[in-house]
């Protein structure tokens, strides 16, 4: 099985489950969400850097921001989308004249 661009992969999960240990801290877990929401959304552009990287960094920093949302994975959903749907949408059918 090919898997397109392994890193971003690797580090996309790396993010989406540090994003989601905060749930795990009682207290000071939301705190830490502070701190974390603008980070995230950094990374987020610097591995999208196109427009649809920032509009994903704009919605991991409201997802990372905001009260008991930290367990959507951001990360591998913007993966996806970029290397597997968007993949395969954009594949054509092309004919060939002989």
């Amino acid at each position: 099985m090919n898997i397109p661009n392994k890193k971003v992969l690797l580090k996309s999960l790396l993010f989406d489950g540090i994003g989601m240990l905060t749930i795990g801290i009682p207290v000071v877990g939301p705190f830490l969400d502070i701190l974390w929401a603008p980070y995230a959304a950094k990374k987020m552009r610097e591995l999208y850097p196109d427009k649809r990287g920032k509009i994903a960094s704009i919605l991991v920093f409201a997802e990372e921001i905001l009260p008991f949302t930290d367990v959507v994975p951001t990360f591998t959903l913007m993966y996806l989308y970029m290397y597997i749907f968007k993949q395969k949408s954009t594949l054509r059918m092309q004919t060939i004249k002989v």
